[in-house]
């Protein structure tokens, strides 16, 4: 009896940079990934908000489950800067987590930097093209 291919939940079990992103993904420790990403203390998970232009506070529960781990989330919110929802800033604020959107690039590129830095940092990354 032939067996299907199985989709696992996309996850790597740790902490890594994040080598290159664009193209509708990311690459970080020697993969790539296609769409979003949640780098968290417990590792690196595939993210899919409902509406990355709507985010909301659903989209972060794994990332509260683990917020006795974190300090500061950067949420790399595409291409453009743009404000988070008033009920996700105090969400992230009863958690006592600072939260900071920029771009998907930018955030990129500080996370790798706190990241080496060994910093209590996790990163809401919404993939570009």
């Amino acid at each position: 009896m032939a067996k299907g291919i199985i989709i696992r939940e996309a996850h790597f079990p740790g902490r890594a940079p994040i080598e290159a992103y664009g193209n509708g993904g990311f690459r970080f420790a020697d993969m790539s990934h296609r769409g979003s990403l949640l780098c968290l203390p417990s590792g690196i998970h595939g993210w899919e908000p409902a509406d990355p232009l709507a985010l909301k506070v659903s989209d972060f529960d794994r990332l509260f489950d683990e917020a006795g781990k974190v300090e500061i989330v950067l949420v790399g919110m595409g291409k453009d800067l743009r404000p988070l929802p008033a009920a996700l800033r105090v969400a992230f604020k009863e958690a006592g987590i600072s939260a900071d959107p920029m771009s998907t690039g930018a955030a990129v590129r500080t996370y790798n930097v706190l990241l080496a830095e060994d910093r209590a940092v996790a990163a809401a990354l919404i993939a570009v093209d």
